[in-house]
């Protein structure tokens, strides 16, 4: 009952936040300084749903940088091509990189977008404290820096961040977890496993943080119980994200307490530790399968959920965060007001930064197509 319920309420809310798009809630800039973006790379087939960018005519050849963490998570090469799309159809100049998962070869790309004359750039980092130079070095040029998805910490040059709500998508993995296990009326006791991400990625905190929240009370009454006893983000975490570190991991914890107890749930923060718990399931464990949770809606996972080996997972459009930083880049260069819908909840460690938040949503195997398939994303044949 509870997951008919629970469906239902999030498919509608999947639906209207589809329609909205990420344009829902526009709120006047404050005195940080702007910043602009780019992007690359072949993505799945997408239907183009740009929000309102700079027009051609006033783009004037300016040149807009976007520096990309890496090409081996699919959603980045999707974010990359997205944003270079609609830069340039909005008449930019775009120059957009990948740094390889290397902090040094970000901060190098960073720096000569710099010196190459970009007017604004748009950064997804690595790591978030890493860029510190060349975030100087953008302030003192009066380079407008706004930092994609992951936040970009321990500076004053951050003039706006754009993202989901990063929160919110634990909590809606965490609120999944309670009502698939009927958690308010069921006895238990349920065990549960956490994977979390990467400890140098701002994000991962929120959304462990936004998982756990909704799962504490269960866990402190003991109707959930954590049989490795890992339950901070800090024996959670997964560096870089790996699907091999994650695997590793969870071999390592099915090996030592699930000999002969079931899994009943596994959250996993994103969709590429997801598939690593999936692999170490897959090789060594012998009981029920378990609740399994994720982040991305990556086609691998996807063709899992339909296959009935990952449970859910949340869904961030990034077609639709493109182009509301496509659209933030044409507002500062034209000196209009910035959208933002966040003043208070993303401190860097110097300043707060203005923000605009993004509705994420779930897909699973019951509405995947309509998420995925009839919005454009994925195509069928993408899923086979």
């Amino acid at each position: 009952m509870k997951k008919k319920l629970l469906s239902a309420i999030l498919s509608m809310t999947m639906v209207a936040a589809l329609l909205a798009g990420c344009g829902s809630t526009a709120a006047t800039s404050t005195d940080a300084a702007p910043a602009p973006a780019a992007a690359e790379e072949a993505a799945p087939a997408a239907a183009e749903e740009a929000a309102p960018a700079a027009d051609t005519a006033s783009a004037g050849g300016q040149k807009v940088g976007v520096s990309m963490p890496t090409k081996d998570l699919q959603r980045w090469n999707q974010d990359g091509a997205n944003m270079e799309k609609e830069l340039k159809d909005a008449g930019y100049e775009v120059d957009l990189q990948y740094a390889n998962n290397d902090v040094q070869t970000q901060l190098s790309q960073v720096e000569n977008m710099i010196s190459s004359g970009c007017s604004v750039l748009v950064i997804a980092a690595i790591e978030g404290s890493s860029l510190g130079e060349a975030l100087d070095m953008a302030k003192d040029a009066g380079i407008p820096v706004i930092a994609y998805d992951r936040l970009l910490m321990d500076s004053d040059a951050v003039s706006y961040y754009a993202t989901f709500d990063n929160y919110k998508v634990g909590t809606v993995q965490g609120t999944y977890v309670k009502e698939q296990l009927d958690l308010d009326n069921a006895e238990g006791p349920f065990n549960i496993e956490f994977t979390a991400g990467d400890p140098g990625d701002n994000n991962a905190g929120f959304f462990f943080n936004g998982a756990y929240d909704v799962l504490k009370e269960y866990i402190d009454s003991g109707k959930l119980v954590v049989q490795s006893g890992k339950t901070s983000f800090q024996d959670v975490a997964t560096p870089e994200w790996k699907t091999e570190t994650a695997q590793s991991e969870a071999e390592n914890r099915i090996s030592s307490f699930y000999t002969d107890k079931d899994i009943d749930v596994w959250l996993c923060s994103n969709d590429s530790t997801a598939l690593g718990v999936e692999n170490a399931l897959a090789a060594n464990y012998k009981g029920k399968y378990p609740i399994i949770t994720g982040q991305d809606c990556d086609i691998e996972n996807t063709k899992n959920m339909i296959a009935g080996k990952q449970s859910m997972s949340v869904f961030k459009d990034t077609r639709t965060l493109a182009s509301q930083v496509v659209k933030m880049v044409g507002q500062i260069l034209k000196g209009e007001t910035v959208d933002v819908n966040d003043t208070e909840t993303y401190n860097n460690n110097v300043i707060t930064v203005p923000s605009y938040l993004c509705e994420p949503v779930f897909a699973d195997a019951n509405n995947y197509k309509e998420i995925l398939i009839d919005s454009g994303y994925y195509t069928e044949d993408q899923l086979k």
